[in-house]
């Protein structure tokens, strides 16, 4: 089974909209595969979008999926984890977690399942921090702790056959216990140069690379994790996501996006290890803005395949959606999923 972690440090790339429909349209491509995504963030956006989205009430029925006894969340999953932070207890039932997306709304594949986002990840942030910070004699228990999603979805392995977690804009310790379960990370990017600079925080953060002190190679995530005998998430896609389709060679978009692509050469040439690709064209992928069509898709949950081109209905307005655009936003989407 293959895990992958859709993150990026740096908010606003399309990470949630762009997980959503990479999940969908793989599971439409594999059919006989069974697919579970895990939303690890405390908005909770990805859970939402499958759940229906806006203009079906994904938050209400999101809601209805945290009320249940146990909460069925990551949330949910974490609060049993609290009084048994070192060894998961042995009445737990990962089938507790997980939500039938289908079921809330059909335009979502039947073969995908979810364990839902939760809020509760903020609260519980600081807790989890604390007992990972723990001195326990013959227990790594920061190593302990970053295997929580490990520990649920490790009896998970004989059920499904791919997995998705969408993780937090962040570096908290619920993001590390996230990535420490993933095999294959895909890095959004945006055309801008604070994205630039979220690519270089990404290696440095996960991979330990161009710290500034040796002090802070000591605590970092790849020091521990490596140190405890584990594998770091290997880079398999960077996507260049939102372009817009006005962007010409000589605009200052393109000249950021070429800086991305030159660094990302220089990191594969220097640190190959970390790659799940061995030319930088084979991990690059380009994502045209999704625009209109994007909006309608997000606020309906719906997959872009399945998303009816003309004037729509979204929340009591009429919003036109041209299927040429759709066509291309379907076609950007292809490109992504043939990838992975």
């Amino acid at each position: 089974m293959t895990v992958y972690a859709f993150w990026n440090n740096k908010g606003g790339t399309g990470k949630t909209s762009l997980c959503f429909q990479s999940i969908c349209f793989y599971a439409r491509h594999h059919p006989n595969e069974r697919i579970l995504a895990i939303d690890v963030c405390p908005q909770a956006n990805l859970s939402e979008l499958f759940l229906g989205g806006l203009a079906n009430d994904g938050s209400g029925k999101l809601l209805e999926r945290q009320g249940t006894m146990p909460r069925a969340t990551v949330g949910g999953y974490f609060q049993t984890r609290l009084p048994s932070p070192y060894s998961p207890p042995a009445s737990l039932s990962a089938a507790d977690f997980i939500t039938k997306p289908h079921d809330y709304n059909p335009a979502v594949p039947a073969n995908v399942d979810l364990i839902c986002g939760d809020p509760l990840l903020e609260l519980q942030a600081n807790a989890i921090s604390t007992l990972a910070n723990n001195q326990i004699p013959g227990t790594n228990a920061w190593v302990a702790v970053v295997d929580w999603l490990s520990d649920l979805i490790q009896p998970l392995h004989e059920q499904y056959d791919t997995m998705f977690i969408d993780c937090n804009p962040s570096f908290s310790i619920y993001t590390q216990i996230a990535l420490s379960a993933v095999d294959r990370l895909v890095l959004p990017v945006m055309a801008d140069d604070s994205s630039r600079r979220a690519i270089q925080n990404a290696f440095s953060l996960v991979y330990g690379l161009k710290l500034p002190s040796d002090i802070y190679a000591t605590y970092a995530f790849a020091t521990r994790l490596t140190e405890a005998g584990r594998d770091l998430p290997k880079v398999h896609m960077i996507a260049k996501n939102r372009l817009t389709q006005y962007m010409g060679p000589a605009s200052a978009y393109a000249a950021v996006l070429r800086s991305i692509t030159v660094d990302v050469g220089k990191l594969l040439a220097s640190n190959p290890e970390i790659f799940n690709f061995n030319d930088v064209d084979s991990g690059l992928v380009d994502i045209r803005d999704f625009q209109t069509t994007g909006v309608v898709a997000f606020a309906r949950g719906c997959p872009l395949y399945e998303l009816q081109a003309g004037k729509l209905d979204v929340m009591g307005h009429r919003v036109t959606v041209h299927e040429e655009y759709r066509l291309n936003c379907v076609e950007a989407m292809e490109d992504l999923v043939a990838k992975l």
